[in-house]
């Protein structure tokens, strides 16, 4: 009944026993095996000899698994107990003996089940399994030969599960040719119905993000992409001169795929995990200053509708060299945050993770743009789980992907289970 409450789907495999035949666990272990199992919880109701919890869960040894020891009950003044933990205490160092990936938690008299730590462990082994099937679609690689964004292939789909195919945006060019006319006529509509413009911009503008928007899209229905990272500075820019930002807003719109500029395949495959941990739109941001107590973190392009407070609003904007620029200058949503970013360092994954609160900073600018200069969508983060000093001694990239809540134990638990350190 408790874990009826969880947004999970379970499959009950009956109660093991200590019977001389094995024949509860035996019965057991036919009702799990060959089931698509993200997780095995193992929940301890009293004492049981290890033996009979091994002989279920040792075929099972490739799936995490959740060792849970219940607890007694108070009954006329006096703690009745089945020895709950006496069976947990000598399960879990067998379990880490035999080399099980494995969380422990455990239940006390009169006091809620451990359902947070049990919730965050399932939604930790969903992820694992989710990204099994995970493909991150990427048009170009390395954006402004940036260090940080490349990906190690083999350790990316062996280790983390995800399969990250590069396409050329020759492709997007020549599926330019093969667009329907009534969904580029819908789009315009959709984008000057929904988007709120501070100023005036020319029809061909927005007519060419919703042609590049769909000619990608023809990519992600091909390839099933659930992620998309298109090269920015060296590629739309330089050669289409036209900034992605509004392709990348229409892309999350259409298709509901997690979007990041710049090929930016590491800040994906985060985006990725933080997805499946939390069911978000997981927006990136990008850092510009550090404080004694906080940092801005903003972007200089866009934000998706999911993290923004109130209208979508887009700004046409002269930036440098480019003036067709539709820039997103949205409000992001406030409140508490946890803010990831998976790095590939010295041939092992790392996982640099903090939490904090986020709220709209001071007034501010990135230099550069004709005046009057737009404020870009941002946040100011004030880290509660490290100092800003020590966020900074850790910090391993420009780019922070960040969800809306508290998800430290669920992605303590995800990298424990893939094999990922965390850096907090």
């Amino acid at each position: 009944k408790t874990l009826a409450a969880l947004d999970c789907e379970l499959l009950d495999a009956g109660i093991v026993i200590d019977d001389p035949g094995y024949e509860t666990a035996d019965a057991a272990l036919a009702k799990l095996e060959g089931a698509p199992l993200s997780c095995l919880i193992v929940c301890v109701a009293g004492w049981v000899p290890t033996h009979a919890v091994i002989r279920v869960t040792d075929p099972l040894r490739h799936v995490p698994m959740l060792l849970w020891g219940l607890c007694g009950w108070y009954e006329n003044g006096r703690l009745i107990t089945t020895a709950d933990q006496a069976g947990t205490s000598a399960i879990r160092p067998a379990f880490e003996a035999l080399g099980y990936t494995f969380k422990f938690v455990y239940s006390i008299v009169e006091k809620p089940a451990p359902l947070d730590k049990i919730s965050a462990f399932i939604a930790a082994c969903r992820a694992r399994t989710a990204l099994r099937s995970a493909r991150i679609g990427t048009m170009g690689y390395r954006d402004m030969l940036l260090y940080g964004t490349q990906f190690e292939g083999n350790s990316m789909r062996g280790q983390i599960g995800i399969e990250v195919e590069p396409f050329e945006m020759l492709e997007m060019v020549q599926n330019l040719e093969k667009l329907d006319a009534e969904k580029v006529r819908e789009g315009i509509r959709f984008v000057k119905e929904n988007w709120v413009f501070k100023r005036p911009c020319d029809d061909s503008v927005i007519e060419k993000g919703v042609r590049y928007a769909l000619a990608v899209g023809m990519k992600i229905e091909e390839r099933g992409y659930e992620a998309v990272s298109l090269i920015d500075v060296d590629g739309m820019k330089k050669l289409l001169g036209f900034p992605p930002a509004m392709v990348f807003m229409l892309l999350e719109h259409y298709y509901g795929v997690q979007t990041i500029p710049e090929n930016d395949i590491m800040g994906a495959a985060t985006q990725l995990i933080l997805k499946y941990l939390s069911g978000q739109t997981i927006p990136y941001l990008e850092y510009y200053e550090f404080f004694e107590d906080s940092m801005i973190a903003g972007v200089p392009d866009f934000v998706p509708k999911a993290a923004t407070l109130g209208d979508v609003t887009v700004l046409p904007a002269a930036f440098g060299l480019l003036n067709a620029s539709l820039l997103n200058v949205s409000q992001v949503k406030t409140g508490y945050v946890t803010c990831a970013r998976l790095v590939y360092l010295g041939g092992k994954y790392k996982m640099h993770v903090y939490t904090g609160r986020g709220e709209t900073p001071m007034p501010w600018n990135e230099f550069g743009w004709d005046d009057p200069a737009p404020q870009l969508p941002s946040l100011r983060i004030f880290p509660d789980s490290c100092t800003v000093e020590a966020f900074a001694q850790n910090v391993c990239s420009q780019h922070v992907l960040v969800a809306y809540g508290d998800y430290a134990e669920a992605l303590r638990d995800f990298c424990k289970i893939m094999d990922i350190e965390l850096v907090m």
